[in-house]
């Protein structure tokens, strides 16, 4: 058993890091897109070897650790960030029957991942021993707290119409219709505190440069930011295979077709995964950074209050109409 577990590991971090890899690209042609410019066009056919091109170059420049860093917290921290958004992909279904653990806690181990990522980045603030890197580690932290709040309830309101089930469970019980149509406020709650979840534009506030020169990035050198690069986009891999799985029907086609049924469900599930990775995308072509009491008050203020009170609505319509989910 043991054995089949660790072949398993290889097929589910390859992919990982090949579409953490394309993602950088495709967020730059995109950009590059909304900007009318053409992005990264030179290093191979359009530009597909851009990323292997950015590595490379990382890799070969000369670290330089500050003189008062803790070097082996500094180097251990990028690797924290990392490491966590490769353990949480292992409850997330890509087809029937293709996923790590098929648990019950599916679910709370997500939540949980997802919640233990700033660790990584308030270790990275603090070994790195400067008056920049530490204040955005700060504001990690500290943001990082109204905005799951948020995500955690928009997960109640979607278990409490689902019931304690798997993952598989829960794309299997929107066989009928998608909990994204009849939730669809909830929906588009989720997709606010997504991008502070994962330090994205335009709340990416732990990195702005404008007053705090990359934040807890400062003191690394390039190839130091290349390896919390992974971590950062993997989080939003991660953010939105969980999207996918909560609201679309994860593996189910779009329409209930002969047509649509012959297609893979893996393939619909990176279909709808790439989809919300291009809202990222394009959310951060088309808004500014907001400022940091802005972002901590949409946590704390909006969508806090909005996501607990659809929480009592949607038990509430459960209960009177005895809607109540059961196994």
């Amino acid at each position: 058993m043991y054995i089949a577990i660790l072949a398993e590991i290889p097929g589910m971090i390859i992919p990982l890091l090949l579409g953490v890899a394309f993602s950088v690209l495709a967020e730059r042609k995109v950009m590059a897109l909304v900007q009318r410019r053409k992005g990264p066009n030179v290093v191979g056919s359009f530009g597909l070897l851009q990323p292997l091109a950015d590595g490379s170059k990382s890799a070969i420049k000369e670290p330089i650790p500050p003189s008062s860093a803790n070097f082996s917290l500094s180097r251990m921290a990028p690797v924290v960030t990392s490491m966590l958004s490769l353990v949480a992909r292992a409850v997330v279904p890509s087809d029937h029957g293709m996923v790590s653990s098929d648990s019950d806690i599916g679910i709370l181990h997500l939540s949980a991942i997802s919640s233990l990522g700033v660790y990584g980045i308030i270790i990275a603030g603090w070994s790195s021993n400067s008056k920049y890197a530490f204040p955005g580690a700060s504001r990690s932290a500290a943001q990082m707290v109204p905005h799951e709040v948020s995500i955690g309830l928009i997960i109640i309101t979607v278990l409490i119409r689902v019931g304690p089930r798997n993952s598989s469970e829960i794309v299997t019980a929107q066989r009928q219709i998608w909990f994204g149509i009849p939730l669809f406020p909830v929906l588009v709650m989720s997709s606010i505190p997504r991008p502070a979840e994962t330090n994205r534009a335009p709340l990416d506030l732990p990195e702005a440069e404008a007053e705090s020169v990359a934040g807890y990035n400062a003191e690394y050198s390039p190839m130091g930011s290349a390896l919390s690069l992974p971590g950062e986009y993997a989080n939003m891999i991660l953010m939105s295979s969980l999207c996918t799985l909560l609201f679309p029907g994860g593996r189910l086609p779009i329409l209930d077709l002969p047509i649509f049924k012959k297609i893979p469900g893996s393939i619909w599930s990176s279909i709808k995964v790439i989809f919300f990775l291009f809202l990222y995308i394009r959310v951060r072509a088309a808004f500014p950074r907001y400022r940091y009491d802005q972002s901590m008050g949409l946590g704390r203020k909006v969508f806090s209050p909005l996501s607990l009170a659809r929480v009592v609505f949607v038990s509430g319509v459960l209960v009177t109409f005895q809607w109540l989910p059961h196994r």
